[in-house]
Order: C-alpha cells, then structure tokens, then sequence
C-alpha cells in the first residue's frame, strides 16, 4: 500500500517528465483488442470479431458507469448535500460537517461547496467506520485530487484512537457520544 501510495504521490513533478503512464483507461484496453499486425489473419471476418468484442468491452463499461451514477453517486451527492445544511448544528463555524451516512464524498463536498459558495470551507468531516463502527475524523484536503489538507490534525493526535485520541485533544469521548445519542448525528 505504501508504495502505492508513494507511486501516486510522486507521479508527477512539474519540472520533470511523468514517472508513470496510466495506460490502462479504456481506450488503452480497446487499442489493445485490435488484431496484433503480425497476426496472418487480417481478414474482414477477424476485424467483425475484434469489434463485436470492443461493443462488449465498451458497452458493458458504459452501462457500469450509468449504473454507478445511478445507484451511488447520486445518492452520496444528495447525502452530502444534506449533511452541508446541517453543518451549522454540529459547529456554530460552520467547518466541520458530519456525515450522516457513509458515503464517497470527497468530490462533492468539493464541487458543492463551489456551487454553494461555501465561505469558510468545511476543515474536517466525522463519519462512522461502517467495519469497525467507530467514528473518524478526517481533514478535508485542499482539492478532491490532492493529499494536502484545508487544515491538517495536529500531528500529535494522528494515528490515535478513542480513549488514548481522547486524553491527547483533551476532547471527551462523552461529547462525541452526546452528538450521537442526541441524534445529530448516526
């Protein structure tokens, strides 16, 4: 994983060419399913059949994706959406937004505070673990595309969990529970 995470954050420096090409996008893959020049059957039939396989691989991604938009990514926009109005009932600032419901909200919360013109922009997002089903906090980054965040945790309180987090920020574990009995949030 940490290489992967390296891979990802080192992929491009502006000054220098990219250490890695992602080739792997569907026009890669459909390139890929042309018939190799060196293959003795170059026949109208073959080409048919290598098409009928690229309406397979397009097609079926295509509808994966309306299926995606559909079932998720709509509905975690609306949970967003909703959860950017009530924001003001967990913090009177405004920055910290909890997530009512897990869902992908990284890049809404970032085209909808645009849209929305959000002033001052959300610093943090609490969210239930749905595996562990305890809370996390985490920091909102500057871009939906970038590791840098609005406002980071204080390095001492990372890595850090209930009781020991508790002691540490000095924040009772009692006040987060009170938001959830309370039923701002959960």
């Amino acid at each position: 994983m940490l290489l992967i995470m390296e891979l990802i954050v080192t992929t491009y420096d502006t000054d220098q060419p990219p250490r890695y090409v992602n080739n792997t996008h569907l026009s890669s893959r459909v390139g890929r399913l042309n018939l190799d020049w060196i293959d003795p059957d170059q026949s109208p039939e073959k080409e048919n059949e290598v098409f009928h396989r690229v309406m397979a691989l397009a097609g079926g991604e295509f509808l994966d994706s309306v299926r995606f938009h559909a079932k998720s990514w709509l509905p975690a926009r609306s949970i967003v959406m909703e959860c950017i109005a009530d924001r003001h009932s967990i913090d009177p600032s405004g920055e910290i937004m909890v997530l009512k419901r897990f869902c992908p909200w990284k890049l809404h919360l970032s085209e909808l505070e645009q849209e929305m013109n959000i002033d001052p922009l959300i610093k943090y997002v609490l969210y239930q673990d749905d595996r562990s089903k305890g809370w996390r906090v985490q920091a909102v980054s500057v871009a939906a595309d970038r590791f840098e965040s609005r406002k980071a945790l204080p390095a001492q309180w990372r890595g850090l969990r209930d009781d020991d987090l508790s002691k540490e920020s000095g924040i009772l574990r009692s006040i987060i529970w009170e938001l959830v009995m309370g039923g701002l949030v959960g």
